[in-house]
């Protein structure tokens, strides 16, 4: 099994328990592993083949437009589901690092999922 990993991609959602911490956007740093099996990507060196890191990247830095979430949990969940569903690894470890605690480098959440069916994925499809 390969993956493809996304490390520290800088986003700005709103995200807390209080509600003005949600107010507005704040500094968060998203990484997203997503395992797969990328032979024919490898085989053909297209893009088609495999996931596209930069199209999961663009989506990414949109997903908190609009939206906002008060546990860190949630969101990291929020965003596993997202890959899973639009991406079709196998499966998806995310972890979304928080500034909040100022004695602190950074507070961290970690969230792997896998895909339930085990059945091949075309990775032709334009969605890629």
């Amino acid at each position: 099994m390969a993956k493809i990993t996304i490390v520290d991609l800088e986003v700005f959602y709103c995200v807390g328990v209080p509600d003005e911490e949600r107010a507005k956007p704040q500094r968060l740093l998203v990484t997203v592993d997503m395992s797969l099996d990328f032979t024919s990507a490898i085989a053909s060196d297209r893009v088609e083949r495999t996931i596209n890191y930069q199209t999961v990247a663009d989506e990414l830095l949109k997903f908190g437009e609009g939206r906002s979430w008060k546990l860190i949990e949630k969101l990291a969940s929020n965003i596993a589901d997202l890959v899973l569903a639009k991406y079709t690894p196998d499966a998806v470890m995310v972890e979304v690092k928080k500034f909040s605690i100022p004695q602190a480098g950074f507070v961290s959440v970690s969230l792997g999922k896998a895909r339930l069916e085990r059945q091949a994925v075309d990775r032709t499809s334009p969605l890629r």
